[in-house]
């Protein structure tokens, strides 16, 4: 209802407009479907239609394929034109291909409209108009351009159109066989706006310190909601400069911290437009040839959180138990994952994407290929974290890992972190061994890198 470039348009140039939904079997069926994102999906569409109906205009709501419900629907209404936002996934370009095919066989117009990011793959280009494929200099570039206000509210809908059948929604996941397993966050708009209001208020002048400590509530929230289409990034940016105008110094330079994070998202879009072979493979295609270990039990001990790394296994429990990952902490799951056991990225990115609440691929991808070392960044492989190392720094307590490893509670904090130094209490604890040396994988993955690339 807010910041929405599409029913905006909508609504200051049609004579009647018509909300419609429409549940696409591909949201079931989809490789990297998640429970986690559909019922947040599902939550958000049951807010939108609320809000809609607060106007007195019903959101019509259809299930199956787009391509072959939009031009019946447009016939029957007598529609001419078809308005939605753009998605940038090559599957959702492909589908927007073939609306416009379909219902341009029918005569009617199919218009998409920039709404998801503020600068779109083509927009923001180097010296030699090619598209960057490093972040410091394309976030240089971004930040030198005007930011758009946000999209007017949407107050009122013209409709001479008050019944249409619609078909139900889905009543839970599991009724579209993804049963829900996970305690996630609430969707809808008018919680994306809350969120937003009280990290603006207060949280958003730590942002730059607390972001980096998982057992703190320090961020922002929001990436669920950006995911969803249920908050504006014109919203999110309108509200930063009022708190960075309001700021101190030192609480400026930890607003501009979060906006480099909104800014990290706009670059993984337009890498995934220009340079969609990401998705099938490596940024850097001679990573393709990297020899990865197939070591399924290794695979499926880091899935369950049984590494015996306490701040590995703390993060993978808290995915699996509520659709979400600190940020800090998704790039030490990854970095181990690829780095000490030495499997293949793109396993780890399609675990995220049936986990995730926010699970975008964009971001996804491009988090997986930074962690990998496989992605844009110059020289990236020789990038690896020590878990225990990190863990010291992110949660020195231990009280991230207390939460999610209660077997490990008696641990004191010096050992929280690498209780394998006790292996009496390890072993009372139930706690697993670690899987892996880190001091061993280490020389062992950069042999890997160093044998593809010369």
């Amino acid at each position: 209802m807010s910041d929405n470039t599409a029913l905006s348009e909508a609504g200051r140039r049609a004579e009647t407009v018509i909300p419609v939904f429409i549940f696409e079997d591909a949201f079931r069926t989809g490789p990297d479907v998640g429970a986690a994102r559909l019922e947040f999906l599902l939550q958000s569409v049951h807010s939108l239609r609320k809000n809609l109906a607060e106007l007195g205009h019903p959101l019509i709501i259809r299930c199956g394929n787009s391509e072959k419900i939009l031009p019946g629907l447009c016939q029957e209404v007598g529609a001419q034109a078809v308005f939605a936002n753009k998605r940038h996934e090559p599957y959702a370009q492909r589908r927007d291909e073939r609306i416009t095919s379909a219902l341009l066989n029918v005569g009617v117009g199919f218009e998409l409209f920039k709404d998801a990011v503020i600068w779109e793959e083509l927009e923001i280009l180097n010296q030699s108009g090619k598209p960057y494929t490093v972040f410091t200099p394309y976030s240089k570039a971004w930040k030198t351009r005007p930011i758009p206000s946000p999209r007017s509210r949407i107050k009122t809908l013209k409709s001479k159109i008050k019944s249409l059948p619609s078909d139900p929604l889905p009543a839970d996941t599991a009724a579209v066989g993804h049963p829900l397993t996970q305690q996630i966050p609430p969707g809808g708009e008018h919680t994306a706006l809350e969120r937003l209001r009280k990290f603006m208020a207060g949280p958003v002048y730590s942002y730059g310190v607390n972001r980096n400590f998982p057992a703190v509530d320090g961020g922002s929230n929001l990436s669920p909601h950006l995911r969803a289409g249920t908050i504006g990034i014109r919203t999110i940016l309108a509200a930063l400069n009022q708190a960075k105008a309001q700021a101190t110094p030192a609480q400026a330079a930890s607003c501009e911290v979060f906006l480099n994070e909104l800014i990290w998202r706009e670059f993984y879009t337009q890498v995934l437009c220009n340079f969609p072979h990401v998705t099938r493979g490596a940024f850097r295609p001679e990573y393709d040839q990297l020899k990865w270990s197939d070591n399924a039990e290794h695979f499926a001990a880091w899935c369950a959180g049984r590494t015996g790394y306490p701040i590995v296994d703390a993060a993978m429990r808290c995915l699996n138990a509520t659709g979400t990952m600190h940020n800090r902490l998704r790039m030490i799951v990854a970095m181990f994952l690829t780095k000490d056991l030495m499997i293949n990225w793109q396993l780890g990115e399609r675990y995220f994407m049936k986990q995730l609440v926010d699970g975008d691929l964009a971001a996804n991808n491009g988090g997986w290929q930074w962690s990998a070392g496989t992605g844009t960044d110059a020289a990236p492989y020789f990038r690896i974290f020590n878990p225990t190392s990190q863990a010291e720094k992110c949660d020195e307590t231990g009280e991230f890992v207390r939460r999610w490893l209660p077997e490990l509670k008696d641990f004191p904090g010096g050992l929280i972190h690498q209780p394998w130094e006790n292996p009496l209490l390890l072993a009372r604890s139930k706690y697993p061994d670690r899987i892996v040396r880190h001091e061993e994988q280490r020389d062992k993955c950069l042999a890997m890198f160093k044998a593809v690339k010369g």
